[in-house]
């Protein structure tokens, strides 16, 4: 179980646990790229993200006594990186009344996940972010959660603090927030007066 070549880092997290700073590296070596991008569409600046990663990996020295070897090392760090997200945005300004208040203004079209993410291909990686950026601090986090770092509803609702039925709605609403902001960005960059869609 433990052979080299696995996917799961048991033999790494078991001498890290145990203090093994070697380890401890190889750990940060193999993941920090993969949390700073995550990191870096669920925060508005690249130094926002940078800072991030150093924190989560400063934190997880301490939780790594936590992780459960059964379930994915990966998924487990993302759930921490975007507690640890969704913690920076919301002490920095969100007042969260005021992004669940507007909730009645979602529209009633279903953007289909599968449109989007074609659309999000098509896309830069720097159009996406600005896209990103445009959107509430909650939609941005249940987005990135959801199709960047795949966690559960469940997964979620615990992050953001919210009702699981509460999830559905605002990835519903996150989606055509990206999608509006992405065919925004599509519009401005065409010369800001030409509307793609005809039907």
């Amino acid at each position: 179980m433990n052979a080299p070549g696995t996917t799961e880092p048991t033999e790494a997290i078991t001498r890290a646990r145990a203090g093994d700073a070697e380890a401890w590296g190889e750990l940060y070596r193999e993941y920090a790229p993969a949390i700073f991008r995550f990191c870096r569409r669920a925060l508005p600046t690249r130094e926002d993200a940078e800072d991030a990663t150093m924190e989560i990996f400063m934190k997880l020295k301490g939780k790594l006594v936590q992780y459960d070897a059964t379930r994915s090392f990966s998924a487990w760090l993302y759930k921490v990186a975007a507690n640890h997200c969704w913690d920076t945005l919301r002490r920095r300004k969100i007042r969260q009344g005021k992004e669940t208040d507007d909730l009645e203004n979602v529209p009633l079209e279903h953007p289909d996940p599968s449109q989007l993410e074609l659309l999000i291909e098509q896309r830069t990686s720097e159009e996406v972010r600005k896209a990103l950026d445009k959107m509430s601090a909650r939609a941005r986090m249940a987005l990135v959660m959801r199709y960047y770092s795949d966690m559960s509803y469940d997964e979620i609702a615990d992050a953001l603090g919210v009702r699981r039925a509460f999830v559905g709605v605002v990835l519903l609403r996150a989606r055509h927030e990206l999608r509006q902001a992405l065919e925004g960005n599509a519009a401005l960059a065409a010369g800001g007066g030409l509307h793609e869609r005809n039907a």
